[in-house]
């Protein structure tokens, strides 16, 4: 991804999940392997970039239901 615009970048880098506690990285996961698939298939530009902060928010908020949930024993 060293080849791509710094906007483009910037946010994949806010997909990361490992340092998340092990319960709330499955659903960290699925937005990041979703936001690495479109920036792979997708050329940057305003749409990409629009997209990416999008699916920041939206996995932001699926985190933060997780939190809400009660964890397995």
């Amino acid at each position: 991804m060293a080849d791509r615009h710094p906007g483009t970048t910037h946010l994949l880098r806010y997909f990361e999940y490992a340092h998340l506690p092990e319960h709330l990285q499955p659903v960290s996961a699925s937005c990041g392997d979703l936001a690495q698939q479109m920036a792979a298939a997708l050329p940057d530009g305003p749409e990409l970039t629009a997209g990416l902060r999008k699916l920041l928010e939206a996995k932001d908020c699926f985190v933060r239901a997780a939190l809400d949930t009660p964890k397995e024993n």
